[in-house]
């Protein structure tokens, strides 16, 4: 039994130091904000319109798939301390991949649309486009909309995220403007607007635009994770925390505080929320492998071996 024990003690540590590349090779030269990315791989949305991927929380399955083998492989009960991936409401019908057409001899421009359908039949061509990735013909026809009916709000709001997604966040900026102006209690558009500003590092307009958007949908996790997001950004860090937590619950809200603190170097910050989420969930594997790390990192070597202790029974 004793030989199984560190057998199992010896396999978590090499998975530690394996996880640790993975996650650093999943958050990192990956285009978008690297703090929205690690946040929506832990399953929680951000951003303004985004997919909805099914499949679960990628770095939770690869960290939770060896330990279930491990109870299996010595005799360990049930799987109840994993963690779930967050459902939420399809609240947004459209869905966009952060990709640009490019037209050139092998992707020829296409032809260029007509004013003869009315302008939401050129609002739903322009959201199919956009979802599929063809920038360049979804502002084509998001402009059409927009110039046909300048009280559509939705046409300007989806344009400024065209028009984000092609780096022209002038533009961009424009079409969520005249998108308020004809709608000013629009939250989707707000959020759109902040998460805009948030990735061009106007925090604190970040954070005033998405404020107002979570105060017009008060359930929306998108907008809610957006405006923890930014708040991080401005060392608001308890703030951060309420929002991540009214969007996920306490666990997520925690796990996701202290990822972030963790990339922004406050190790001794982070290790309080991953301690804290031990509380919500004592079996908790992120937050026993994280708390392995960081106090081996910080030479806090029995605390270390708790936790990979912890983990090896989990």
């Amino acid at each position: 039994m004793r030989r199984r024990t560190i057998i199992a003690i010896a396999i978590v540590l090499t998975l530690c130091f394996g996880i640790t590349a993975y996650w650093s090779a999943e958050t990192t030269g990956r285009d978008g904000d690297p703090d929205a990315n690690i946040v929506r791989d832990a399953g929680s949305a951000t951003g303004s319109n985004l997919d909805n991927k099914k499949g679960g929380n990628k770095v939770v399955k690869v960290l939770t798939a060896p330990f279930r083998a491990f109870r299996k492989l010595f005799g360990g009960g049930k799987d109840d301390g994993k963690l779930q991936r967050l459902t939420e409401k399809d609240v947004e019908k459209f869905e966009s991949a952060g990709m640009a057409r490019v037209n050139d001899s092998y992707t020829p421009a296409a032809s260029q649309p007509s004013a003869s359908s009315d302008a939401k039949e050129h609002l739903a061509a322009g959201k199919m486009l956009l979802s599929s990735g063809r920038i360049n013909e979804a502002i084509s026809e998001l402009s059409m909309a927009a110039s046909l009916d300048p009280r559509l709000g939705e046409a300007q709001s989806l344009l400024g995220v065209a028009y984000d997604r092609k780096g022209m966040h002038d533009r961009a900026k424009d079409a969520y403007e005249h998108a308020i102006k004809a709608d000013p209690e629009d939250a989707q558009t707000l959020n759109n607007l902040g998460f805009s500003l948030y990735q061009n590092g106007n925090y604190r307009a970040a954070v005033d635009k998405l404020k107002k958007a979570a105060r017009l949908a008060p359930t929306d996790q998108r907008i809610l994770n957006n405006l923890a997001l930014a708040q991080c950004r401005l060392g608001k860090y308890d703030d951060a925390y309420k929002n991540f937590a009214r969007a996920g619950g306490e666990l997520t809200g925690r796990l996701n505080t202290a990822v972030i603190l963790e990339r922004m170097g406050r190790d001794d910050e982070a290790i309080k929320q991953y301690e804290a989420a031990r509380k919500v969930q004592p079996n908790s594997v992120v937050a026993l492998q994280r708390l392995a790390e960081l106090y081996r990192r910080n030479g806090r070597a029995s605390e270390a071996q708790d936790a990979q202790n912890a983990l090896a029974a989990n």
